[in-house]
């Protein structure tokens, strides 16, 4: 029902947009997140290229609002009403898109391979080439997902930094636990994340642990799951800890006034954008920073996480895919790189992020945004997979029975979801 009332309304505004592609004489249509800061960029770089190329105007709207930009997108696919470019891409639906025939293969363009190979590392286009080898997103954000913690707190019970292992965030959350009333009920925890059975919630528990613990592993491979392995395990039977402690509250908090700011939790894992939250509204004399992913005590490697990565795409009713990989082009330079960090405070995904003079200054004048500078390396996004929204929710739901509430063991769970999920790939 939902999708049938969308449609419309995406047609609906769709000629508006072709109406004023006629008398604009625009080339192409860009939709772009519909945030503020994201808008704003869009705006400029739009501004900036129809300045520089009158001859190829492009016409820039906020993807329309919905539930999801990806319910918005979905229905635009459905009525053939895309744009040419959109820029707020999840990578996890790309594959779906590839494999419908929607989206423009990138790597047929001319230059495409050579400006990827300059911008990203082998890993990230490794990442993001499709199943049947043609490539369909540019890699253009990422968030990675770390620990943010209350400095204070943690120096109130020995630690300098946030724990690095598993064994010191248990021990941590023992000494942070604390009943400030004496009435018998923990008010004051380690950390928050949501208990609700949401397939992306676990982008903020799960997924990026599991990350971290195998060293960016996938989930699923040549149509089968591979997540029920030794890291897995691991994730569960700590996580499972962590509430079986009371380390985390069960209870959803989140509709309160901010759990981290207030001190009720000392840490979170989150990007970079609870940055400038925390410094609008922290109290005084506040201090907080940011630490990689806790890994199993074993585990002496980089810790990676989930990027959180957006991408550009080019769909199939553009009429004109050089002309709109040459604007891409102008939007992913290293000025214009630049100037999104600055607006945004979100990260380009560029191989040299982290030591490109270009942005030095940026870094120096945003020092907590080094730390996920740093992290870029070591950060994944998802499988390439037509079903992978499904394979999270399978495993969602085996999280919320072993972590959440412990009516299955770990390896239970795990096998559980192994089942479940090679199901969907049975034809």
């Amino acid at each position: 029902m939902k999708m049938k009332l969308l449609i419309p309304i995406i047609l609906l505004f769709i000629v508006s947009c072709d109406s004023e592609k006629s008398s604009r004489k625009v080339d192409m249509i860009y939709w772009s997140a519909n945030n503020t800061q994201e808008m704003e960029f869009a705006a400029k770089i739009v501004k900036d290229w129809n300045d520089k190329y009158p001859d190829n105007k492009v016409l820039f709207q906020p993807v329309p609002e919905g539930q999801s930009s990806e319910e918005v997108i979905l229905a635009a696919v459905v009525g053939e009403t895309t744009p040419d470019i959109y820029s707020n891409m999840w990578e996890g639906d790309v594959e779906a898109y590839a494999q419908a025939g929607v989206l423009i293969p990138l790597d047929t363009l001319n230059g495409f391979m050579d400006f990827l190979n300059e911008r990203c590392d082998s890993a990230t286009i490794k990442e993001v080439t499709s199943l049947d080898g043609h490539i369909y997103q540019i890699p253009w954000k990422i968030n990675p997902i770390i620990q943010l913690y209350n400095k204070k707190m943690f120096e109130e019970v020995g630690f300098d930094k946030a724990p690095r292992t598993y064994s010191e965030f248990l021990e941590a959350g023992k000494k942070i636990q604390k009943d400030s009333d004496g009435d018998g009920y923990v008010d004051r925890w380690i950390g928050y994340a949501e208990v609700t059975v949401t397939w992306w919630q676990r982008f903020f528990d799960f997924y990026p642990l599991y990350l971290a613990a195998s060293g960016g592993a996938p989930l699923v491979e040549k149509n089968k799951a591979v997540f029920n392995n030794d890291a897995a395990l691991k994730v569960f039977t700590f996580l499972r800890e962590v509430y079986k402690q009371k380390y985390f509250p069960k209870e959803r908090i989140s509709a309160r006034q901010d759990a981290f700011l207030s001190g009720a939790i000392a840490s979170r894992f989150t990007g970079p954008w609870e940055i400038a939250h925390a410094e609008k509204f922290k109290p005084k004399g506040f201090e907080y920073d940011f630490y990689p992913m806790p890994v199993p005590d074993d585990f002496d490697e980089p810790s990676y996480t989930y990027g959180d990565p957006k991408n550009i795409v080019i769909f199939n009713t553009c009429s004109n895919p050089s002309l709109a990989f040459k604007f891409i082009k102008y939007a992913l330079s290293e000025q214009s790189d630049l100037k999104f960090l600055e607006i945004t405070g979100q990260l380009p995904r560029r191989k040299d992020i982290d030591i490109n003079k270009k942005y030095e200054s940026y870094f120096e004048k945003n020092p907590k945004m080094k730390t996920f500078a740093a992290q870029a390396k070591y950060v994944r996004g998802t499988d390439q997979s037509p079903v992978l929204k499904e394979v999270f929710d399978l495993i969602s739901q085996e999280y919320e029975a072993c972590v959440i509430y412990g009516v299955k063991t770990p390896k239970q769970a795990l096998d559980d979801a192994e089942k479940a999920v090679n199901l969907l790939f049975i034809k």
